[in-house]
């Protein structure tokens, strides 16, 4: 029989050298040297438990026989028990967390206290109200508004807001709704900027003027109101006539399109003509000057020689006489094709085709024969400079002495 079977007498426990419990020689736990045992062990806790609660002991096993006295009942156990776990379960709740992205607003009894950063924090729980705010998000938003322009049209924008929190305290308790405190202040910015353009510039080129005050407009709504909210961008994603023109417009812009690519086509090429005209100009007029210059350095030269010569003469008459002379006649019979010969008495008369060699022409013919003085001179001219040689040569002495 197992030794903690009931009924097994006198058997022991086998960690143990003697009973369980003091019974026969030794008394108490003098032989138990093992461990404790697990029953043993609850029944004294539950004895110790009961006796904060004021509940009864165990029975006595000496004396008179009777019962035990029990101890004296504690009211404040129980409830100092409880309010103990109570406590412990409220300071354990009052730990949080903060994430990197976000920051948490601490309201003490509803009223501000701090903005904690990230991290592990602790704070009294029913007491302090920590609001976690993320800071790094980018939120957005869309509005599709039909409004009237400065030329009394109507015309529908699409337009799209993206924002981060920049201040999470005036995002939490400056604003109840930040959401629709911004779609109101987009709305009332977009209709301020657009009833002070014409509906042709919002549909064509100036929808980037278009945001860019929409944008500055609303920061500075944001601002006076203290939400805590930065816009970062502001896009104007479309923008169209009403349905029932919108064909009409359609056709009003592509004429402005088509006039504004006729424009730049003039100037495109006026961009290339004037240019080139310029530089034709500018051509000419370098070339007048230097024509301008060559004629009056001409016109000085000649005014420096012609002095030159007065000097000349001044100092030699008779000779520079002589020499203008010739320098006349070579410079008229250079440019003739004429030929003057002097014959003397029974002396043979030869004849050069002159005016060919000075014309750079050959003395053939186009077949190849040598031309013949018979053929080129007349009979009777050849008899007539003959009988009149004595006559040429007295002309032509008296024509040199008339030039001297």
């Amino acid at each position: 029989m197992a030794w903690n079977e009931p009924g097994g007498g006198k058997q022991h426990d086998p960690w143990s050298g003697g009973g369980r419990r003091g019974g026969g020689g030794g008394g108490g736990n003098g032989g138990n040297q093992g461990p404790p045992d697990l029953d043993e062990a609850l029944k004294k806790f539950q004895d110790k438990l009961n006796g904060m609660l004021g509940g009864r002991g165990g029975k006595g096993g000496g004396g008179k026989g009777g019962k035990g006295g029990g101890g004296r009942r504690n009211t404040f156990a129980l409830p100092g028990l409880l309010i103990i776990v109570a406590l412990a379960i409220w300071a354990a709740s009052g730990f949080y967390l903060v994430d990197q992205s976000e920051r948490g607003v601490v309201l003490r009894f509803g009223k501000f206290q701090e903005v904690v950063s990230p991290g592990l924090h602790w704070n009294p729980p029913l007491i302090d109200d920590v609001r976690m705010v993320n800071v790094t998000r980018v939120r957005s938003l869309t509005q599709t508004q039909s409004m009237l322009t400065r030329d009394e049209n109507i015309v529908e924008v699409e337009i799209s807001a993206q924002y981060q929190v920049a201040n999470p305290r005036d995002f939490v308790l400056n604003v109840r709704n930040p959401q629709l405190s911004i779609e109101n202040a987009l709305d009332s910015a977009l209709r301020h900027v657009v009833g002070g353009t014409e509906m042709i510039d919002i549909l064509t080129s100036g929808r980037e003027i278009l945001g860019s005050s929409v944008a500055s407009r609303l920061q500075s709504y944001l601002d006076s109101y203290g939400t805590g909210i930065r816009l970062q961008t502001i896009n104007i994603e479309s923008t169209s006539a009403p349905g029932p023109v919108i064909d009409a417009f359609d056709d009003v812009i592509r004429a402005r399109e088509d006039r504004q690519r006729t424009i730049n086509e003039g100037m495109a090429y006026a961009n290339a003509v004037i240019p080139a005209a310029q530089g034709q100009a500018q051509r000419i007029i370098e070339q007048g000057q230097g024509y301008r210059e060559s004629v009056v350095a001409e016109a000085q030269g000649q005014a420096n020689r012609f002095l030159s010569m007065l000097t000349e003469y001044q100092n030699a008459p008779e000779i520079m006489r002589e020499r203008l002379y010739l320098d006349a006649i070579s410079e008229v019979l250079s440019g003739t094709d004429k030929v003057l010969m002097d014959v003397s008495d029974n002396a043979p008369l030869m004849y050069l085709p002159l005016d060919q060699l000075r014309s750079g022409q050959s003395g053939r013919s186009q077949d190849g024969s040598q031309y013949d003085d018979d053929q080129r001179l007349d009979p009777q001219v050849l008899d007539r400079l003959r009988s009149s040689q004595t006559q040429t040569g007295n002309q032509s002495s008296s024509i040199r002495r008339e030039g001297r």
